[in-house]
């Protein structure tokens, strides 16, 4: 049985890692699929790979001009929305110290301001008892070097989610927060790991995570499927650590 038949679902970011992962299970499970990105180039190769009908719209989420286009392709192609996942994110990893206000403006417009003004925008096109699902991180909570900027933007967006989860109680829209921890996904090379010291790197995080190796996008998408379906439909404002059990060490 598919779990999300006939339901319309957006993903931002939906065009790798995390995102595409769960774009790709979501059309599995009988969603129609909208993702964003930034890269022509990668969000059309997301939409062949994910396949079933999936729609690409290219767009940055820190540019506020692309929540209406999207809210506008949502109106005219299917007139309302049933699920959605602010999962776009950037991270840079440095010390407080060497954050320039170029840096620090360029995550919170991304991480935070993006998922805000996302939420807002598309809230009236989601249908009541749809639900909205929010990728913060385990770093909006445990404690980890040089994330102090990444952490303050995602935990920003934690406090949004359980804020809303009361705000759209009269339309009965769940909210929940997806808090992924290391994950073997691309931003490992944006964070400058060469494939070289990619397994010195995976080791060490695993050393650190009980669960005794770093995650893999699918095991998050399953997690994003349990909050958007209605193997869920009595969770709402819980922050959803899939992390291997790294925040209890």
């Amino acid at each position: 049985m598919q779990q999300l038949k006939n339901k319309v679902a957006v993903i931002t970011g939906g065009n790798s890692g995390i995102g595409k992962a769960t774009a790709q299970l979501f059309a599995e499970e009988g969603a129609q699929i909208i993702i964003t990105g930034r890269r022509a180039d990668v969000v059309d190769q997301a939409i062949a790979d994910i396949g079933h009908g999936a729609i690409g719209l290219v767009g940055d989420v820190a540019d506020l001009a692309h929540h209406q286009k999207l809210a506008d392709l949502v109106t005219s192609r299917f007139g309302r929305l049933d699920v959605y996942m602010a999962n776009a994110g950037i991270i840079n990893l440095t010390t407080s110290d060497k954050v320039t206000p170029e840096e620090y403006d360029r995550h919170f417009a991304t991480n935070t301001r993006g998922v805000f003004f996302g939420v807002q925008t598309v809230a009236p096109l989601i249908r009541d008892g749809g639900n909205i699902i929010v990728t913060s991180s385990l770093a909006a909570t445990k404690i980890l070097p040089d994330h102090t900027v990444y952490a303050g933007s995602k935990a920003a967006v934690a406090a949004f989610a359980k804020n809303w989860a009361i705000e759209f109680k009269p339309r009965k829209i769940r909210v929940n927060i997806l808090s992924p921890g290391p994950v073997e996904t691309a931003i490992l090379d944006k964070l400058g790991v060469s494939e070289a010291d990619r397994p010195a790197f995976e080791k060490h995080m695993a050393s650190l995570i009980p669960a005794g190796r770093m995650g893999l996008p699918e095991e998050l998408a399953r997690a994003a499927l349990f909050l958007a379906s209605d193997a869920g439909s009595f969770v709402n404002g819980i922050e959803l650590h899939v992390d291997g059990g790294m925040t209890l060490v």
